[in-house]
């Protein structure tokens, strides 16, 4: 089953993209922003061959590339255990008559997750907190919106999603680590 999307709705998906690379070429070459944006434009997380290219342009401390790869590495693991913990918080959530009923609804917001760690992943391999787009961000809250997404449970996976990724890392990693995590929490937390 999927979604009925409204003309708004349609409209509104390609402009809510909340990636920007804008400011990173004081730190890096074309040729790697262009890395970023491409895998953005599909959607994807860096691949190895793009991390070995990170790694070549010496930009960014080794530690931040690994950790996007292992974020990466264990991306369905992690989203599993942010959606095990909406779950948990909002036990009725997708019975019949609640926010992510049916099914299909459910599937977005589990994407969703998956999506919001990927955008995070980029932001850690540029070592850059400041990864996402203000204009992005005002056509997803509209989006969120006009589809009646459970803000509550969106903010409460991602938390879930910066848990589930820190204990993969050591205490003093985990601690560099959470303000790329914190920054899109928080820009989510803005939503009306």
């Amino acid at each position: 089953m999927t979604i009925e999307l409204s003309e708004r709705a349609k409209q509104l998906i390609p402009k809510a993209r909340i990636v920007s690379f804008k400011g990173w070429e004081e730190v890096f070459p074309t040729e790697i922003i262009q890395l970023f944006q491409m895998a953005d434009d599909e959607g994807r997380y860096l691949t190895d061959s793009d991390f070995n290219l990170l790694k070549s342009s010496s930009a960014v401390p080794i530690f931040y590339i690994e950790a996007a790869s292992l974020l990466r590495d264990c991306a369905t693991e992690i989203v599993d255990e942010a959606r095990e913990e909406v779950l948990a918080k909002y036990p009725n959530i997708t019975a019949e008559g609640g926010d992510l009923y049916p099914a299909a609804r459910a599937e977005a917001c589990w994407r969703d997750f998956w999506h919001f760690l990927r955008c995070i992943s980029y932001g850690i391999a540029g070592n850059n907190t400041e990864f996402t787009s203000k204009e992005g961000l005002y056509y997803m809250n509209l989006l969120y919106q006009e589809l009646l997404v459970p803000l509550s449970a969106m903010v409460c996976g991602l938390e879930a999603i910066k848990t589930a990724s820190l204990k993969r890392f050591s205490s003093e990693k985990q601690a560099e680590l959470a303000p790329y995590f914190d920054h899109l929490v928080a820009r989510l937390k803005e939503f009306s």
